[in-house]
């Protein structure tokens, strides 16, 4: 199947449009048509595919309202009104801050806040007050310890359900209630992942999030600042599924354990953070082979897709990614696990041009710290859990249950009578 051209020609552009040539250049005018240069001369432009498709979209839609619904579920047009996360031209934002600054300059505990406040203040004093439930934490290690092939989610989704039975405090949906829940769950999913090297700490707890696990998983103080920064890559993106699951839980006032139990429940998946399984798997085939390029071959021969690579909204390149890796590089230069990543990014780029997405990223970081199997995605669910948190805070606000009619597409109802 022919790859899709990303620019158009003007003649093209406004052929597919159904309009005239000055139509077009009124629609670039107003910022909904994306153009550039063709060549230094400056004479001739070309136009984005991509603009030039939702302009389409969006006419076919007013035409067809059940279109337009059906489609906005799928990667389609906004269906509900947010504050905190924009992603824009290949750029994240958490709040109009860009999310990648964030992670070299802030804390996790500072961008939680952030997203549940809308105010980039400290938070360490908030999070150090929180005490995560000790029964919880015991009761999921000995579980681990009689069945490691517990997985760090399911570990998570058993402590929430632990920790819920006995903090009654949690039913009070109040904003400063909801955050003060918050800070007591994040700390109990780091307590229960680094459950390997269990530290308990009565009363206050002046560690980060970060330091908590790079302790619990037994690193020393200089993997922090990785563990911080992937926290907050991950900590929101938009409304993709578990953010739209949270919310849908949240619009039914249930209490954020459960909204964060629902966000895990989509989180797992394949098609979401489930991916770095995959992606995980995957690297450990290439770093016990060095044939990256055969490997890569045979699999699109097959018609097999490669792990970790391609973003819809990032098509140039994930910005997550790119500060990941770089401060990555910095921290392990020589780790050999970067030695794969950067062939197998090469040989993308030449092959199909689809650049690395986070998954690739996270299970690079933890494969190069030697963290256990499973722990991108444990890192993945413990920074997108503030997300998962801030939407429950706004879908709270509103007060208004998600519950989207159904196009019954069934048999016609039957007369029972014959």
């Amino acid at each position: 199947m022919p790859t899709k051209a990303r620019y158009l020609s003007a003649k093209d552009a406004a052929e597919q449009l159904g309009i005239t040539l000055p139509t077009l250049y009124a629609y670039v005018s107003r910022g909904l048509i994306r153009s550039e240069p063709l060549d230094d001369t400056r004479r001739t432009r070309r136009y984005l595919a991509e603009d030039v498709q939702k302009l389409i979209d969006r006419r076919e839609q007013r035409e067809d309202p059940s279109k337009a619904a059906q489609a906005a579920l799928h990667w389609g047009t906004p269906v509900m009104d947010s504050a905190i996360t924009l992603i824009e031209d290949g750029r994240l934002y958490y709040r109009g801050y860009d999310a990648t600054q964030l992670a070299v300059e802030r804390s996790f505990e500072d961008v939680a806040l952030l997203l549940w406040t809308g105010e980039l203040d400290s938070g360490k004093q908030f999070f150090s007050e929180a005490v995560p439930s000790p029964s919880a934490i015991e009761t999921v290690a000995t579980l681990w310890q009689a069945n490691p092939a517990l997985s760090f989610v399911q570990a998570f989704q058993t402590a929430l359900a632990l920790a819920a039975a006995e903090d009654l405090a949690a039913y009070d949906l109040r904003t400063e209630s909801v955050m003060r829940t918050g800070v007591r769950i994040i700390p109990l999913l780091a307590a229960v992942s680094g459950n390997h090297v269990r530290q308990q700490h009565d009363g206050a707890d002046e560690r980060s999030i970060a330091q908590r696990l790079a302790q619990g998983w037994g690193l020393d103080e200089s993997a922090v600042p990785l563990l911080n920064a992937a926290l907050i890559l991950c900590a929101d993106h938009e409304f993709n599924v578990s953010a739209f699951t949270a919310r849908a839980v949240a619009s039914s006032e249930a209490s954020p354990y459960a909204v964060v139990t629902g966000g895990l429940a989509a989180l797992q998946g394949f098609k979401h953070g489930g991916h770095t399984e995959r992606v995980e798997a995957m690297m450990r085939v290439l770093q016990s082979s060095a044939d990256v390029r055969p490997f890569v071959a045979e699999k699109l021969r097959l018609g097999e897709g490669i792990s970790g690579f391609g973003h819809r909204l990032y098509p140039d390149a994930d910005p997550r990614t790119v500060v990941l890796l770089a401060l990555l590089r910095v921290y392990a230069p020589e780790s050999p696990v970067l030695a794969v990543v950067d062939e197998l990014t090469q040989v993308m780029a030449e092959l199909v041009g689809k650049p690395p997405v986070i998954d690739l990223a996270l299970v690079a970081l933890t494969q190069a710290l030697g963290l256990p199997r499973g722990s991108a995605l444990a890192l993945f669910a413990i920074g997108r859990t503030a997300g998962w948190i801030g939407h429950a805070l706004e879908q709270y606000e509103t007060r208004q249950l998600i519950r989207p009619r159904a196009r019954y597409t069934g048999v016609p109802p039957r007369d029972s009578t014959n």
